[in-house]
């Protein structure tokens, strides 16, 4: 039965096996300005995210709950993920570069130029598991000073690229898009999700997640077809879960889409929520990047594991 709590909104009986309306909605942190990609390290139980304007990323110790510095500067990092090796990937907006942080601390950069020209701004980014790593390049860290430097782009455009495993080489894997965002796979790897918040810099521009079919041999894309549009605001990151369900922010809080595009209820949150994790030892517990803070809920289903 649809119906609203103080904590979700449930628009499709199927929500009701995803939640627990007695689950309560937990602020871990505040003080951010504009919370980020949210990345969970199973073997530390930590959580680190970005504060981008602040350019700073901050640590959330699961054991403690103790929140402290992780990296200042940070080249205004923006989305986070963590690889088949534990180690943490970012998207640097001052550098407009795609890094991965080695066991030592060292940095080793992924991408950085795409055919000799520099990338715009690398904004969200997902490990595929043959090692190849994806991630989105809008144009957000160098359309001002507040989440980047400004600067005109050398691509031209703002593109989804694949990072090849085996030579490095950065390829151009979609190309129509007018601000790409948010992605991730679906749990079988065959097809991938990626927002755009176009609407953002075009009048009536696209706000939605499109979907498209991974090709064989996990090297290229086809379809492309809208999957669902958002209805507060824009979809900007996401996660899905093991049955497939996409989990994507908005303005009034987590959007929670069933595998066949059905909005099937809200998770509600007092601020615009730009990034989701799952993450605690179970996979269990939803984090979520909204503004100012970082929130986290338990739910009753598990985040896909990588």
């Amino acid at each position: 039965m649809a119906g609203t709590s103080s904590t979700f909104e449930i628009l499709d009986d199927r929500f009701n096996e995803c939640v627990k309306t007695s689950a309560q909605l937990d602020k871990l942190f505040e003080e951010c300005r504009w919370a980020e990609g949210p990345a969970y390290f199973p073997a530390g139980r930590y959580l680190v995210w970005s504060d981008i304007p602040n350019d700073r990323m901050l640590r959330w110790d699961e054991t403690t709950g103790t929140v402290g510095v992780f990296r200042q500067p940070s080249n205004y990092s923006n989305g986070n993920t963590v690889d088949r090796n534990g180690r943490l990937i970012t998207c640097e907006h001052g550098t407009r570069r795609v890094t991965r942080t080695e066991h030592d601390g060292s940095i080793t950069v992924l991408a950085d130029r795409f055919q000799g020209k520099r990338l715009n701004s690398p904004n969200d980014v997902v490990e595929r598991s043959d090692g190849s790593v994806w991630f989105t390049d809008p144009a957000y860290g160098i359309d001002g000073d507040y989440e980047g430097y400004r600067a005109e782009s050398e691509i031209g455009g703002c593109h989804v690229y694949r990072i090849d495993p085996v030579s490095g080489e950065c390829q151009i894997v979609a190309d129509d898009f007018v601000r790409p965002n948010g992605l991730a796979f679906s749990p079988d790897e065959r097809k991938l999700y990626v927002s755009d918040t176009g609407a953002s810099h075009v009048p009536n521009g696209p706000r939605h997640i499109r979907v498209f079919d991974v090709s064989e041999d996990g090297t290229k894309l086809s379809g492309g077809e809208v999957f669902a549009t958002c209805t507060a605001g824009s979809f900007d990151g996401f996660r899905l879960d093991y049955a497939g369900r996409i989990w994507a922010s908005a303005d009034d809080g987590v959007h929670c889409y069933h595998p066949d595009g059905t909005l099937l209820g809200k998770v509600l949150v007092p601020e615009a929520v730009a990034n989701v994790e799952f993450g605690g030892p179970r996979r269990n517990r939803l984090f979520i990047c909204a503004t100012t803070s970082l929130y986290a809920i338990l739910l009753p289903v598990t985040g896909v594991r990588r």
